[in-house]
C-alpha cells in the first residue's frame, strides 16, 4: 500500500454505529434528509447533522441542495463499490432499523407524472436507468448527465434535433432528483424533448387537470421495444408495495 494512503481513517469513520447505518441506508443510491437518516439511526437531528458532515469531509457523501432541503447520498460509485465491499467482508453485528424517506405512497402520481414537463416517478427513474445501461446517457459530474456518441445516434433516430436542445437557455441534460423516488430521474432540454416525443407518438397521456401521465398501449409496446421496459411489471411491483424504480427489462 502506498505510504502516503490512510485507510484507518475510513475505518475510524465507519467504525461508529451511527455513522456506518447511514452509510448503509444511502448504498443503493437513494439521496435522503439529515432528519430522514436520524429517523431511521435513532440519533437526534445535530447528532446526525455532526455524523454526516463528517462523512463529507472524508469524501464518503456529498450534499445536494434542492429547494429549502439538502439531501445527502453517496459521493460516486467507485465509493459505493467500495462500501459494499467492506460491508460483504464485515463480521455480522446488530443491525439497526434502515432509515427510510417520507411515506412512500403507492399512487398514480408516484408512478409516473411530469416533473417541468419532464417525465418523472417510477417509470421516469427507470427510463434514466435504462438510458444508462445502454449506454446513451452517463452521469458526468453532481448535477448533470452526459450524451455518449451513442445517444447522440438515439435521439437524433428519434428525430430530436440537439443541436436546437444545445442553443436554448435551459440546462441540457440534468440529474432532477426525483421527490418521490429519491433518485435522478432525466431533466433539463433533453428530458423535456423525450417526453414531447412520447407525448406526441401518444406513448403517453396526462391526465387533465394534473401532473399525472397514464402509459398507453402503444407505450407499453414502445418503450419494451426502446429499452426494454416492461411497464406492465414495473407497475405491479410498485403497486405491490415493492423496491423502489426497479426496472423491469428484458433478460434481467
Amino acid at each position: 500500500m502506498a505510504a502516503h494512503l490512510d485507510i484507518s481513517v475510513i475505518g475510524k469513520l465507519l467504525g461508529d454505529p451511527s455513522r456506518l447505518s447511514m452509510v448503509s441506508t444511502l448504498i443503493d443510491g437513494r439521496s435522503l434528509t439529515a432528519r430522514e437518516l436520524a429517523h431511521g439511526t435513532g440519533v437526534s437531528a445535530s447528532t446526525a447533522s455532526f455524523h454526516l458532515a463528517k462523512l463529507v469531509d472524508a469524501g464518503l457523501l456529498v450534499v445536494l441542495s434542492q429547494g429549502r432541503h439538502n439531501f445527502y447520498r453517496v459521493a460516486s460509485p467507485e465509493v459505493g463499490a467500495a462500501l459494499q465491499a467492506m460491508l460483504r467482508i464485515a463480521p455480522s453485528a446488530k443491525v439497526r432499523p434502515e432509515a427510510k424517506p417520507a411515506a412512500r405512497r403507492q399512487n398514480e402520481v408516484c408512478f409516473a407524472r411530469t416533473c417541468y414537463g419532464h417525465l418523472a416517478g417510477v417509470l421516469g427513474l427507470a427510463v434514466a436507468e435504462a438510458l444508462e445501461e445502454e449506454g446513451i446517457i452517463e452521469v458526468e459530474g453532481d448535477d448533470d448527465f452526459a450524451l455518449t456518441a451513442e445517444g447522440e445516434r438515439f435521439f437524433t433516430e428519434l428525430g430530436i434535433d440537439l443541436g436546437v436542445l444545445q442553443g436554448t437557455r435551459r440546462l441540457f441534460a440534468r440529474q432532477c432528483l426525483d421527490w418521490s423516488e429519491r433518485k435522478p430521474h432525466l431533466g433539463g432540454a433533453l428530458g423535456l424533448a423525450f417526453t414531447e416525443g412520447m407525448l406526441q407518438q401518444k406513448w403517453l397521456r396526462k391526465k387533465s387537470g394534473g401532473r399525472e401521465v397514464r402509459v398507453t398501449e402503444e407505450g407499453r409496446a414502445g418503450l419494451r421495444r426502446l429499452l426494454g421496459i416492461d411497464v406492465d411489471a414495473l407497475s405491479a411491483e410498485f403497486f405491490a408495495g415493492g423496491p423502489s424504480a426497479v426496472v423491469a427489462r428484458r433478460g434481467k
